[in-house]
């Protein structure tokens, strides 16, 4: 075992017995590098943040130009950062009108967290609901409203008035009434392993949270940022949600999550108290600069244009192994469900082996996850459903 391996386990938090302890010394485009120079395939950027790919260019030169002007300084004050500024008025460019006031955070968790405090703050009522296999973060707002016990009943108590439902369930919305808040959704379910639900549930999620003055909050945290095949998730269900939450593929790499409303909305943490929400760092000057960066790239290299085509291509050339259970897709979002967790452990742990990183998914073991960067080409999907067809066939 390498000195590094050993200090990691010394002195680095651990959050499982297992990790996979791979030695990462460089990443660049799709590919990370270890310590004995072996090259592997991530498919799946870091869990949906290198949207990119790593190191991109645009994003390195954001990152060394800003660097050089200045790092922190104080975030929610006095300051006008120009960065931050830049970065919030791009997100209202591309996003509907009613989402044109931004708050930027450091993370995914925190933005949620951000999300349920405006919502509380604005409408007055408490209850949340929230899906069942359903994940928004780590902290304890954001644990109170993940949609799996076993998760969270070590944590408790949480955060009171909760309501968890089936996702895709139209049956299960009645819950939402009157007194409810806010419901917390993602466009499509990620950790559950890639759940999509009908257009019919989408606009029945409408009506009912109309009929009852409930805020529709979509966490995007996984779906935005090209994930799905538009810039958005909710883009494919033709829904605009009044508060959305973004982070992972927002920074190209770098720490940044964001929740976005309208001025009414946002504005409610503006007063009574005032600094109803602060962030030390949220909106780090080189952050908001690798984000600006990363939209840009999007926009520029077309990639939401080739993300649908490439999907296609990892769906024709791994749902035609008869030996997988199940392929879902929504645009270069993936899953690969099998018999067991057993069976998907040991063809994962191939394709590591052969140079190709994927998982499975928190809340849907058994199915293997494929989240590649968007910039990957056509023959590096070739190359990878070929390791990935390989390991199924050694398996099963």
């Amino acid at each position: 075992m390498s000195n590094f391996k050993q200090l990691f386990y010394a002195h680095c938090g651990q959050t499982s017995p297992f990790p996979l302890a791979l030695e990462i010394e460089k990443a660049e485009g799709i590919y990370l590098y270890d310590s004995s120079g072996k090259r592997y395939m991530d498919l799946i950027s870091g869990i949906s943040v290198s949207n990119l790919g790593h190191c991109h260019p645009n994003v390195v030169e954001a990152v060394q130009s800003q660097s050089e002007k200045f790092m922190h300084l104080m975030v929610y004050g006095e300051y006008v950062h120009q960065p931050q500024v830049m970065l919030s008025k791009r997100l209202s460019d591309i996003l509907p009108s009613s989402l044109s006031v931004t708050y930027l955070t450091n993370s995914g968790s925190e933005a949620v967290e951000g999300a349920i405090k405006i919502a509380r703050k604005h409408s007055g009522r408490s209850q949340i609901v929230s899906c069942k296999n359903a994940y928004h973060g780590s902290t304890m707002g954001a644990l109170s409203v993940m949609g799996d016990l076993d998760y969270k009943k070590n944590f408790a108590p949480l955060l009171p008035d909760i309501i968890n439902i089936e996702f895709g369930n139209i049956e299960d919305l009645k819950i939402i009434s009157d007194k409810t808040v806010a419901i917390i959704i993602e466009p499509v379910q990620a950790e559950a392993g890639v759940q999509i639900a009908s257009f019919e549930y989408w606009e029945a999620l409408k009506e009912r949270c109309e009929a009852t003055g409930t805020l529709i909050i979509f966490d995007e945290i996984q779906t935005g940022l090209g994930r799905t095949g538009k810039m958005f998730g909710f883009e494919n269900i033709g829904i605009v949600p009044d508060i959305i939450t973004l982070a992972k593929g927002l920074g190209g790499g770098m720490p940044i999550g964001a929740f976005i409303s309208s001025p009414e909305i946002m504005s409610s943490i503006t007063t009574k108290p005032i600094l109803g929400h602060i962030s030390t760092f949220g909106g780090n000057a080189v952050c908001s600069s690798a984000a600006l960066a990363c939209i840009d790239t999007i926009i520029e290299e077309k990639l939401l244009e080739e993300a649908e085509s490439k999907a296609q291509l990892f769906k024709d050339l791994l749902s035609e192994n008869k030996k997988i259970k199940e392929f879902r897709q929504l645009g270069m979002m993936m899953a690969i469900e099998f018999e067991s967790f057993e069976i998907n452990k040991k063809i994962i742990d191939i394709c590591i082996e052969k140079g190709v990183i994927t998982d499975w998914f928190l809340f849907n073991d058994k199915s293997m996850r494929l989240a590649p960067p968007l910039i990957i080409n056509k023959e590096q999907i070739k190359e990878a459903c070929k390791i990935i067809n390989n390991a199924i066939n050694e398996v099963i």
